[in-house]
């Protein structure tokens, strides 16, 4: 399993930016958007391994993973 594995990845629509916006949340600020929804998670993943291999490279620890916490379910129970 890769290391970006441990970090949850979003893809939402903004009204207020008419486009998907991609973000790593725990790991990184700032992240993508686009127009398309595929595009925006593909280069959202590439920026996350790219972000991992510059904290190793800077010798700093990683955030704690933000995955697993089963974040779908409980984003379920709000709407």
């Amino acid at each position: 399993m890769k290391e970006s594995a441990h970090y949850v990845k979003l893809v939402e629509w903004s009204d207020e930016d008419q486009c998907y916006v991609g973000s790593a949340p725990g790991l990184l600020l700032g992240g993508c958007h686009g127009d398309d929804e595929k595009a925006v998670f593909d280069e959202l993943c590439s920026i996350v391994e790219e972000t991992i291999s510059i904290y190793k490279e800077d010798g700093k620890p990683l955030p704690p993973p933000t995955s697993g916490r089963d974040y779908a379910n409980k984003l379920q129970s709000v709407a």
